[in-house]
């Protein structure tokens, strides 16, 4: 079958390729270019190599390449975390192209789905694709029923090569070693090895971090909370691997790894990718290792033995059903202020629980890291939702904050413009550097390690440059439409308190404040000093159509904060 679609695909590119479908001349025309780390190391097919066949292309064509957008070292598995690309399909949102062009399809996506969707959201805009090795021009039937067949094989491809990749991690889990990142108390020590391309790694005892580990061991044992552990740890000064401060759930996974006591456990949960949490693998690899344990297995059997009895789990940082949590701010350290509940006892006997919102770090990291900052729930929560009320209630006032609101925005264009003057020259400085380079090394004066040293590091700030150019030309664009009108922010405001009076449960309540409040601020007395309000497109239109569509996330094209406090 695979040889049979294979066929398939060479004769639909011999035949695709003795057409001229790209000779119409003068197309705004991108380039977007990907390459993960290991492609750019063992293919050779980099983002300067990309970059050149593409704009080879473009001039060949008669294209005006207005754009460049690229992504270095970045899996091309979703794309949601690629700014090149978010970038291109803003510029395709705006009307600023009228092709796309790749060096090969994958390094769109290397998911069916994902391909689709970007080509399908391209074809709404009239912007054509373009794939130049694989020959592929979606303008046409005959391109576009190759671009399916080739998305497919695509991701089978990907697939096979992760379900390959997957039986070899598993392979060498069970014969002790260590498949995962960095891990406290270990440094990932490289070895030579002939039989892997790029070597081997094995676990080597760092002592310091070591010390710790014992330690958080110990304490738990003689009694100490993860939580005590924790501060203790922050207190005296020591970091995680990260150079961050020891968590709740960071202590926890050091008492509940066998790889301490000299295990190797892997695949405990599956397709972590979709699934994350949610797929406990009731039989995963469990082996011992080829590594020097930190703990004896006697410490290691009293820790577990203890775990099962506590059977203690911390607090959710984040609670469900509380309007403010996340939005409001620690004055201190401007983390998410989250649910924490005290408990009082009356004159007479009587307990009463007090709930606030407190500091999220100082919740799950001590008060090492952070002070509690609590602020009543019962005081904080009609305090915001008044405002509100009360701001809609306020015409003049209202009129007062969006006129002053839209200055400022106005007032915000100068400075964008003098970062874009700026950044421009920096651009040509950087790309005579980059030439200066070349004559240097045409003249002998540099040899080719030093070219190429030069170049990536030149490229590096080239490409930098480019992109943060990008964003500020669009934020300039978007100046006209940043304007906003009394009548509108009034109409927002009476659905939001109608949506919210309305509302049959606090989690429904709480969706909505999340939906308009940007967030809330408050000052060292622990009173509330600022309440943001969102005004984009997204949160208009929502409450425009009385809650009818729900936001989805993405960066909607302008935005503004209203501050009602």
């Amino acid at each position: 079958m695979t040889n049979s679609l294979g066929n398939m695909i060479l004769e639909l590119q011999q035949s695709y390729s003795k057409k001229d479908f790209t000779s119409t001349t003068g197309k705004r025309a991108a380039i977007y270019a990907r390459v993960s780390t290991v492609e750019q190391a063992d293919e050779g097919y980099s983002i300067d190599a990309q970059l050149k066949i593409l704009r080879q292309v473009c001039e060949e064509k008669g294209f005006e390449l207005v754009e460049e957008f690229v992504d270095r070292g970045i899996s091309g598995k979703d794309v949601v975390n690629r700014p090149g690309l978010q970038a291109m399909l803003q510029a395709v949102e705006e009307r600023r192209l009228d092709i796309v062009l790749v060096w090969k399809m994958n390094r769109l996506s290397r998911k069916i789905t994902d391909m689709l969707n970007i080509v399908d959201s391209l074809k709404l805009r009239n912007v054509e694709f373009y794939s130049h090795t694989d020959n592929i021009d979606t303008n046409t039937p005959q391109g576009s029923f190759q671009f399916h067949i080739m998305a497919a094989v695509s991701e089978f491809e990907r697939k096979n090569i992760a379900e390959n990749v997957k039986m070899g991690m598993i392979e060498r889990a069970q014969s002790g070693r260590w498949n995962g990142g960095v891990v406290y108390g270990y440094d990932i020590i490289k070895v030579r090895d002939t039989m892997r391309k790029r070597g081997d790694t094995i676990l080597e005892i760092n002592p310091d971090e070591a010390e710790v580990v014992r330690r958080i061991f110990t304490l738990y044992n003689l009694g100490d909370g993860y939580k005590t552990i924790a501060n203790l740890l922050n207190r005296e000064g020591y970091k995680t691997k990260h150079k961050r401060e020891h968590s709740i759930n960071g202590i926890k996974t050091i008492l509940t790894n066998p790889l301490y006591a000299g295990y190797i456990r892997y695949n405990v949960r599956q397709e972590w990718a979709t699934k994350r949490r949610n797929n406990i693998n009731p039989d995963p690899v469990l082996v011992k290792g080829i590594h020097d344990p930190i703990i004896d297995a006697e410490t290691w059997k009293k820790t577990q033995e203890l775990l099962k009895g506590r059977s203690y789990t911390p607090n959710r940082v984040h609670s469900g059903s509380y309007l403010l949590t996340g939005i409001m701010k620690c004055p201190q350290c401007g983390a998410g202020m989250v649910l924490s509940r005290t408990t009082n006892r009356r004159k007479n006997g009587e307990k009463r629980v007090l709930e606030y919102y407190a500091c999220g770090q100082w919740k799950n990291k001590g008060s090492s890291v952070c002070s509690s900052n609590g602020v009543r729930i019962d005081k904080a929560n009609p305090y915001v939702i008044n405002r509100i009320r009360e701001l809609l209630n306020d015409r003049s006032l209202l009129k007062g904050l969006i006129e002053a609101v839209n200055k400022n925005a106005k007032e915000g264009i100068q400075p964008l413009q003098k970062r874009h003057a700026h950044l421009t020259r920096r651009l040509e400085s950087l790309e005579r550097k980059r030439e200066k380079t070349f004559g240097l090394y045409e003249d002998g004066m540099i040899k080719k390690v030093e070219v190429q040293k030069r170049l990536e590091a030149s490229d590096f700030d080239i490409e930098t440059t480019k992109n943060e150019l990008s964003q500020i030309a669009r934020k300039l664009r978007e100046q006209d439409r940043l304007k906003v009108d009394t009548d509108v922010v009034e109409s927002v405001l009476s659905n939001f308190m109608t949506l919210y009076d309305e509302a049959l449960t606090v989690e429904q309540q709480k969706r909505l404040v999340r939906i308009l409040v940007e967030e809330i601020t408050i000052d060292a007395s622990r009173q509330i000093e600022t309440i943001q309000i969102k005004l984009n497109e997204e949160v208009i239109r929502f409450f425009s159509n009385k809650g009818g569509d729900d936001p989805d996330g993405s960066p909607p094209p302008f935005s503004l904060l209203l501050n009602i406090a």
